[in-house]
């Protein structure tokens, strides 16, 4: 089965970036990044989700967290040089980046915003991250991904 390409897709075969394109099934009533990984069969901390924020200071900025994590809003304000920060509201993120929700890669916004990517993703040899598409996830090395998407590596979640 072919699959469609995505902008995020495309980006990664200009690069010459080695990847793979991994379809699952949508649930439209669970889009987490909880039922992605279930549904690809790997461990959640290799699922990564992209969540767009707005700064007091910077403006909008991009973070990418493992899947069954929650961002921690004082440390990504104080990363990406801001006073606060909140998520952008969901009305707002096709606007914003060109994605919906449960699909919003990290790779092929409207245009590039400042991203930072948690710093676990150097545990793995592969992470999984929206490919612009639901059902449809992109598997890479992390370090592709920091190079492709211009990320700086961070702690951004809350420790349990």
């Amino acid at each position: 089965m072919s699959l469609e390409k995505t902008n995020a897709a495309r980006l990664l075969d200009k690069a010459r970036i080695s990847y793979k394109l991994i379809a699952y099934q949508v649930d439209e009533t669970d889009l987490s990044a909880i039922h992605v990984a279930e549904q690809l069969n790997e461990p959640i901390e290799k699922v990564f989700k992209t969540l767009v924020l707005k700064g007091d200071k910077t403006g909008f900025f991009v973070c990418i967290i493992p899947g069954g994590d929650e961002l921690d809003l004082k440390l990504a304000a104080k990363i990406s040089g801001n006073k606060s920060c909140d998520m952008i509201p969901m009305k707002d993120l096709l606007n914003v980046t060109g994605y919906i929700r449960g699909a919003c890669s990290p790779l092929g916004m409207k245009k590039h915003f400042l991203t930072f990517i948690h710093e676990t993703c150097l545990n793995f040899e592969e992470i999984y991250v929206s490919a612009g598409k639901r059902g449809l996830q992109i598997c890479l090395v992390p370090t592709d991904l920091i190079n492709m998407a211009n990320a700086s590596v961070a702690f951004l979640i809350y420790q349990s």
